[in-house]
């Protein structure tokens, strides 16, 4: 089986699983480093476990102490808080609507992308699947979605570069990491445009040929793992996952 961008499944596999690997070391880091700072619980860091950690974690989700100020239940946290963004969207409506966006439009096309790549696995090992769940008809269907949510990312990513080119506040405070995040999500985006625009025939009037699109494929599918999942634990990325650990540690709350 081929990929359109001309990759074999079998490398496809490959390049992701290393992309995987990488990610898994990151988190292993950003555990351990955590644990060396996890206390209270009974739990001291010594030797920086990741155990101590997710057990701070842990007593720290289960704790119902009154001293905190937030007593929310979990759902309500992962729903509001998380989901959400409430806490954003009370202190700044736009800044909402971009990271909503921006959130929406990455997460609804990771999990286009694992559902094809789980009914590619299901179809290269031998197992039957009904014609519309077939990777080529599956991918005709999932294509609509697949475009009105890469838009919706899109959205999200204009209106963070125009913030950090036209609003002072947020220009003086963008650090490297903030950049280099914005310019990362934008090449993925712009990249998949123009691997399907060139595909459907849209830059033929200007010297670029349909076999030109497997070539950009290849770059758009090779950025996306390396940056949207290998990247993440060693940059901004993290706060993703951070952000929420925090939330839930701390009930929420306003």
């Amino acid at each position: 089986m081929d990929y359109y961008s001309g990759i074999s499944f079998g490398a496809m596999i490959m390049i992701a699983f290393i992309a995987i690997a990488v990610f898994l070391y990151g988190m292993f880091l950003n555990i351990k480093k955590w644990s060396l700072g996890s206390t209270g619980y009974g739990l001291e860091p010594s030797n920086g476990s990741i155990g101590v950690f997710l057990k701070t974690l842990l007593a720290a989700i289960k704790e119902e102490s009154p001293k905190k100020g937030h007593k929310q239940s979990l759902l309500t946290t992962l729903v509001l808080d998380i989901l959400l963004q409430r806490r954003i969207l009370r202190r700044n409506p736009l800044r909402w609507f971009m990271h909503i966006t921006i959130f929406v439009g990455w997460m609804a096309l990771f999990i286009f992308s694992l559902i094809m790549f789980l009914f590619e696995v299901i179809e290269l090992i031998g197992i039957e699947l009904p014609l519309a769940l077939h990777p080529e008809v599956l991918r005709d269907t999932m294509a609509v979605p697949n475009d009105i949510f890469s838009y919706i990312l899109l959205v999200g990513i204009i209106i963070a570069i125009i913030r950090r080119l036209f609003i002072s506040d947020v220009r003086e405070n963008t650090i490297a990491y903030d950049s280099v995040f914005l310019a990362g999500l934008t090449i993925i985006t712009v990249s998949g445009f123009v691997s399907d625009w060139i595909r459907i025939g849209l830059f033929v009037d200007y010297g670029i040929p349909e076999v030109a699109s497997p070539p950009a494929a290849f770059f758009h599918v090779i950025i996306s793992l390396l940056f949207c999942i290998a990247y993440i634990p060693y940059s901004k990325y993290m706060h993703m996952i951070a952000a929420p650990l925090v939330l839930i540690a701390n009930k929420g709350g306003e």
